[in-house]
């Protein structure tokens, strides 16, 4: 089933060249941390281009749970009137992150240092999903953790009454965990400092520093250190969320796999702890290109022109790569599907604790659609068979993934038989306009009859 209804068949089919521009909607991670900072902060935040996705409306719903204003204003303008940094209320009611795993693990960081109590619930999906990873750090801070075996979902989160600094090595790339721990670190006096080995997308430093707190990045021998000053009075802020790159990724490997394609995707941010697929695609021989760069909120942006790619070859992706682009592995191996040779991905152990496990749930549908995978714990190869070789045809397990469901929809539109998706509904989570945009550049997407 769907994370919001009943499961939503879909099919894809071949088509002809994909054209025109996509819109494609604002950066889901820049929106989540829009209105949960938006929401500590002392007065009205003013939100453009915010992600109107089911996982970012039931952050806006939890924000407004927690005792802020937060308003729709149509035309994705929306305010948030901010209650403080440790003003948030105590929930009435148990907060329903929906499927978003963004949206629970920094929202539970935002009140673990504030002397409240909340219970967080989900989606199937969601409820499955370790939250350790993140209740464990807020533990050093004095927060509690009470829910399922093996820290899942429903979880209560009792708030540290006297909170205290914490100084913390983040143990795998994660930026849903070091965030996590920054904001939970804005109502503790002192410093709070979260050390990473490998660098994981900054939007959270580079937002805290927008809305007025302090907070410092560097270079150590341990590793890359933030050090963020306890308790500030966050300043209200005009965001202009730039387009998220992880939706970008969906028409751009499109065009590179549908003969004759030429698509515009226009003002997508290319923060270089997120463009790491952009990169990688362009290491395959993908034609694709940067137009018009600029910075827009302190964010590099810029035009991305993706064209029809018919020598794409497999490569091994740098391992150290893998944080810049997690989400975008399940859409790189149907780009690898489509080339010559094999395409190897190392360091991506993060994917298997995912929405789904996501190597296994792309392995298997590959596989069903004719396409050699191998997979490890922290590994998988695909071995493409180059452009018109690809048999389609299968049936796919969503997993109530959105980016697994729309990776195998992608997938159809250059292979010689259908492929079909079993539930689409996750889609709306993070890509709401997907079927429709797809279609006006070309695509044959659509709902199935079962």
């Amino acid at each position: 089933m769907s994370s919001h209804g009943d499961p939503i068949p879909m099919i894809s089919r071949a088509c002809g060249p994909l054209s025109g521009t996509a819109d494609v909607p604002g950066d889901k991670s820049i929106s989540h941390r829009s209105l949960i900072l938006g929401a500590l902060a002392v007065g009205e935040t003013t939100i453009e281009g915010l992600l109107e996705g089911q996982d970012v409306l039931d952050t806006a719903a939890a924000m407004r749970a927690f005792g802020a204003e937060v308003t729709d204003h149509g035309g994705k303008s929306w305010s948030v009137r901010g209650v403080g940094v440790g003003g948030f209320a105590e929930p009435d009611q148990v907060i329903d992150c929906g499927n978003s795993g963004t949206g629970v693990r920094l929202i539970m960081g935002a009140m673990a240092t504030a002397p409240i109590s909340a219970t967080f619930s989900g989606d199937a999906s969601l409820n499955g999903r370790p939250m350790a990873r993140v209740t464990d750090p807020l533990a050093l801070f004095g927060a509690q953790a009470v829910g399922r075996a093996g820290g899942r979902l429903p979880m209560t989160i009792v708030g540290s009454q006297m909170p205290v600094p914490v100084r913390y090595h983040v143990p795998v790339p994660s930026a849903q965990v070091k965030s996590a721990v920054l904001l939970a670190g804005l109502n503790v006096p002192g410093k709070t400092v979260v050390i990473e080995a490998e660098a994981t997308r900054d939007h959270t430093e580079r937002m805290l520093a927008g809305f007025g707190a302090e907070i410092a990045v560097e270079d150590t021998e341990e590793g890359r250190q933030i050090t963020l000053t306890g308790q500030p009075e966050l300043v209200p802020q005009h965001i202009v969320v730039p387009r998220d790159p992880s939706s970008a990724a969906f028409p751009v490997c499109a065009a590179l796999i549908v003969p004759g394609s030429d698509v515009l995707v226009p003002g997508i941010g290319l923060n270089p702890t997120r463009a790491g697929l952009f990169t990688t695609l362009r290491e395959m021989g993908a034609d694709l290109t940067y137009e018009n760069t600029r910075e827009e909120g302190g964010e590099p942006v810029a035009d991305l022109r993706a064209r029809f790619s018919p020598d794409l070859k497999g490569i091994e992706v740098p391992p150290a790569r893998a944080a810049s682009m997690i989400d975008e592995y399940p859409v790189l191996s149907v780009v690898a599907s489509y080339a010559q040779g094999q395409t190897v991905m190392r360091g991506v152990r993060e994917l298997r604790v995912k929405e789904s496990d996501r190597i296994d749930a792309m392995a298997t549908g590959l596989r069903a659609n004719g396409i050699k995978v191998e997979d490890g714990e922290d590994w998988w190869t695909v071995t493409g068979r180059g452009h018109g070789n690809v048999q389609g045809g299968a049936t796919c397990q969503s997993h109530l993934d959105h980016r697994i469901a729309m990776s195998f929809l992608i997938l159809g539109m250059a292979a010689q038989s259908p492929v079909r998706v079993d539930d689409g509904g996750p889609i709306a989570t993070s890509f709401p306009i997907f079927e429709t945009l797809m279609a006006d550049l070309g695509a044959q997407v659509s709902r199935a009859n079962g």
